[in-house]
């Protein structure tokens, strides 16, 4: 089995990002989220905001392909996608666990996500690495110029295991 191994994203990797966004966004997402927020979702609205979040994104590799993304912001792990092709191989593991270890590392000792109610596979993958549901929660988006309001459930995790 080839290695996978994260490291920091670079211009080079924004269309992998965007692509493997654009997928997974869809897969977890549509019918789950208000129609408002699908239509602004296009396919080509993820590309134009990869490069200005690079420094919050780390990529997950396997023979020097991306096959996945964390991104974090503060606190909150706000995107974490893996390509289909790659999901159960590991990826989506080591990336929530590295984003956890970051969210920490910047003096944090929480990290939450959202997640909305309908992805239930996500909302299992995230209980079996240990977060824990607070909840629901509104979670505000930008899209198309206009603030949405997606239903969702907050998720938190310990940046710091217990001793």
């Amino acid at each position: 089995m080839p290695a996978l191994t994260l490291r920091p994203a670079t211009r080079t990797d924004v269309e992998a990002i965007a692509r493997i966004w654009a997928a997974g966004w869809a897969d977890g997402h549509l019918g789950h989220v208000p129609e408002a927020l699908v239509a602004a979702r296009t396919p080509d609205s993820f590309a134009p905001r990869v490069p200005g979040r690079l420094d919050d994104v780390t990529v997950a590799v396997i023979d020097g392909v991306v096959v996945g993304f964390a991104m974090v912001t503060g606190d909150e792990v706000e995107q974490v996608y893996v390509d289909r092709a790659a999901r159960g191989g590991g990826a989506a593991s080591a990336l929530l666990a590295d984003a956890v270890r970051r969210v920490g590392a910047a003096g944090h000792a929480i990290a939450w996500l959202a997640v909305v109610p309908g992805n239930a596979r996500a909302r299992r993958f995230y209980e079996r690495e240990g977060w824990r549901d607070e909840g629901p929660v509104d979670y505000e988006v930008t899209a198309a110029g206009a603030t949405l309001v997606v239903p969702c459930h907050r998720m938190t995790i310990a940046t710091v295991p217990p001793t």
